[in-house]
């Protein structure tokens, strides 16, 4: 089985040429996959992150996903098979075929961790091999294990105590550090995607962390800047990213999503989970509301046919139902926040997106429970995309476009610390083959 490539999807796959490109990005989700296929017109590139003004959107396609369990493949035929219609949708309305996507990524999971390395510099002045070399030391501090590394992302550098958030290329100092974070998933769940993805016979052009695709979709360049918390809700998984400086300092995700509030309804209202999704989509509301007392609800009964097995439940039902949910949603949140994995960060405000962001009041509701400042975030900045793609549900195949023409601020795997990691993850076995064939 190939390896998976050690793919930092900030560094553009595209090539230099003037004229215009055609890229695509393919978000699969656990409810659903979807597909953009836009023109990249380089020539058009605003001079912050709108790259989002340059993209002109050619087709559009999604499907319900078959084969994904909480963000990761659980059945490779299944998951093909979405992965194929979506595709295929998006390349009729575009009137084109297409050979790479860019990918996000939730299973496996995901783990952002930040290391800090240090290395002297060779002259008194920073070259490439001296941030190589902090690199490197950064990474062998970190809990890497058997795992996958997705991301190589420096938060800052500093020159002889002196920070600064761009590469100090060429400056004069004795000492180079770097705060790096380091995301991190299982190997297996990207062996599968990888293997998805070729069955569909499509190549990876890159991959993203899900909340890391996202946040190039719905947040502002100040947002990434001062400090905001991205909360990304998905149908199984809730992924919560920590931004500041323009970079991603930390991230996690929590086995709940939107799709486990639809199976809550589903279970207290007795009925078909099509129309606990319904419910939830039509009325679902966290909000107390003075006129729900009154409003009532059919609720068709699971298992029954006819008219006489329609139930009629208060609207407020249906709010007891969801907002619990809710409740221990957050609770993980604000752990992770305060005494978990993202402890300590510091920031001003919280964008919410995702399908299940969706849900009326969830704003006020999130501002309660985390008493910051939340906004609603959707793809913005594109110029044409359809109606249905404009929603918080497409923030991330929204984002993977952004990323897929656009460079973030991302290092590759230093050689060295390639070498090492590799040597580490090696069987006994496989250590002794190997220096067998070095030896001969």
């Amino acid at each position: 089985m190939k390896s998976i490539p050690s793919l930092v999807l900030g560094q553009s796959r595209l090539k230099a040429t003037i004229g215009p490109q055609i890229v695509a990005a393919l978000d699969i989700g656990s409810v659903k996959t979807a597909c953009i296929i836009a023109e990249w017109s380089p020539h058009k590139k605003a001079v912050d992150i709108d790259t989002r003004h340059g993209l002109k959107i050619l087709g559009f396609g999604q499907t319900s996903s078959r084969g994904v369990k909480a963000g990761a493949i659980a059945n490779i035929v299944e998951a093909e098979r979405s992965i194929r219609l979506a595709v295929d949708n998006a390349e009729r309305t575009a009137r084109t075929t297409i050979r790479s996507v860019h990918v996000n990524v939730s299973g496996g999971k995901p783990r952002t961790a930040l290391s800090l390395g240090s290395a002297n510099t060779d002259n008194g002045i920073v070259s490439t091999a001296d941030i190589d070399s902090a690199i490197s030391t950064a990474l062998a501090q970190s809990d890497i294990g058997k795992r996958h590394v997705l991301h190589l992302l420096p938060a800052s550098f500093g020159v002889d105590g002196t920070e600064t958030t761009e590469p100090p290329l060429g400056m004069h100092g004795e000492k180079l550090s770097v705060d790096l974070a380091v995301v991190t998933m299982d190997r297996p769940p990207l062996q599968n995607l990888r293997m998805a993805i070729e069955r569909s016979h499509l190549t990876l052009g890159g991959l993203a962390l899900t909340p890391y695709a996202s946040a190039r979709a719905v947040l502002a360049a100040d947002e990434m800047v001062l400090g905001t918390i991205l909360i990304d809700m998905g149908g199984y998984t809730t992924s919560v990213a920590v931004f500041r400086n323009g970079r991603l300092t930390g991230s996690a995700t929590l086995p709940m999503g939107g799709q486990h509030i639809t199976n809550d309804i589903a279970h207290g209202l007795s009925t078909t989970v099509v129309h606990a999704e319904r419910l939830k989509t039509l009325f679902g509301s966290v909000l107390g509301d003075g006129h729900d007392d009154h409003e009532m609800l059919a609720v068709p009964l699971l298992g029954e046919r006819g008219v006489d097995t329609v139930q009629k439940v208060p609207k407020h039902a249906l709010a007891a139902i969801v907002v619990p949910r809710l409740d221990e949603l957050f609770e993980h949140i604000i752990h992770l926040l305060t005494k978990g994995s993202l402890a300590g960060v510091t920031a001003n405000r919280v964008v919410i997106t995702g399908g299940a962001s969706q849900l009326h009041g969830m704003r006020e509701f999130a501002t309660s429970r985390l008493s910051l400042p939340v906004r609603n975030g959707a793809p913005m900045g594109f110029q044409n995309l359809p109606d249905a793609g404009k929603s918080a549900a497409f923030a991330t195949v929204a984002g993977l476009l952004v990323m897929a023409c656009e460079p973030a601020l991302a290092c590759e795997m230093p050689d060295e610390a390639r070498t090492a990691i590799d040597r580490s993850q090696m069987s006994y076995a496989q250590r002794v083959g190997k220096w067998l064939a070095e030896a001969l």
